[in-house]
């Protein structure tokens, strides 16, 4: 059986999708309709339905299983489903929401091993500390949240396997440049996105939540910081600099940092973050796209479309 990633812009389709996220809006004329992203364990198709009503917005609501045909076609260079026939999914289906839910790669077990190596490798007490407490008190959510609720690690687990990956990378980019401070690099990376377990609603359907629209998983986690400091009875420099690492992580202002880097390890923390955002986004995007082609076009990615070699 076909998965979606399989399909084309020309293709007809006819199957069962999750409903990943549903908006409501109006037309200029007046007129109500929707904006669906439908996926399955392999990729996401965006799709309107017009007139739509009170009643299509709970039918449609994220999270809901449904059997929607229609054909795919180019609509200002990304793909979209031109819908023909939609219905909730009924229990005589037998479809269920394990069987298109996206999900990392590697267990989720095997991933927070991983990064309770890295955290009992840390030579710091401090840091060590702060950053294992920090870990515990949300692992039952860092264990399944997504980083994000679109375009990159955006899938059940995908926080953990963005961290995991980005400890692997920040390895290796310690071991060439020992003038970095491995400690405070590695908490960086682990801290850095934990505030998105209250910033999202969770891994299905994911959206912000009041307090992530409100404050933000940046703000969030530098208060975290602060009070598990204080609940451990930590002092010093640590504190400040893990605050930093977290506060400065995008950046720039623009990009929605409070602050700009200012210490090496949270320069390298930006890069590595966005180095992986981009290449789990390229990798997406790449198995939707035939060799000898062009992608559909990204707009995380300065809505740029990438040529696929045949090589």
């Amino acid at each position: 059986m076909k998965n979606l990633i399989d399909y084309r812009v020309g293709d007809t389709i006819e199957m069962f999708l999750l409903i990943k996220q549903s908006i409501q809006a109006v037309t200029q004329q007046g007129k109500p309709y929707m904006t669906v992203i439908l996926q399955d364990k392999t990729a996401d198709v965006e799709a309107k339905l017009w007139d739509t009503s009170e009643e299509h917005a709970v039918t449609y609501a994220g999270g809901n299983i449904v059997k929607v045909g229609g054909e795919l076609h180019d609509y200002r260079g990304r793909t979209q489903l031109r819908v023909k026939s939609i219905r909730p999914a009924k229990e005589s289906d037998g479809v269920t929401l394990e069987d298109l839910l996206p999900s990392a790669e590697r267990p989720k077990e095997e991933l927070y091993e991983i990064v309770t190596r890295f955290i009992d490798a840390m030579d710091n007490d401090a840091i060590r500390r702060l950053t294992k407490a920090l870990v515990k008190k949300y692992e039952a959510e860092f264990l399944v949240y997504p980083a994000a609720t679109r375009n990159h690690h955006d899938y059940v687990s995908g926080l953990i396997d963005h961290t995991v990956s980005m400890l692997t990378l920040g390895e290796q980019i310690a071991r060439l440049y020992p003038i970095l401070n491995k400690d405070l690099l590695y908490a960086g990376i682990i801290l850095h996105d934990v505030g998105k377990v209250t910033e999202l609603s969770g891994p299905i359907a994911t959206q912000y939540t009041v307090e992530g629209n409100l404050i933000g998983h940046i703000s969030i986690m530098v208060s975290e910081i602060l009070l598990m400091a204080k609940e451990l009875d930590i002092e010093g420099e640590e504190v400040m600099l893990l605050q930093h690492m977290v506060l400065s992580h995008h950046g720039k202002e623009e990009w929605g940092s409070p602050k700009r880097p200012m210490l090496m390890e949270a320069e390298i923390l930006h890069y590595i973050d966005n180095i992986d955002a981009k290449m789990q986004m390229f990798g997406t995007m790449m198995a939707a796209t035939e060799e000898g082609t062009f992608s559909e076009r990204v707009f995380a990615l300065d809505n740029r479309s990438f040529y696929k070699p045949t090589l």
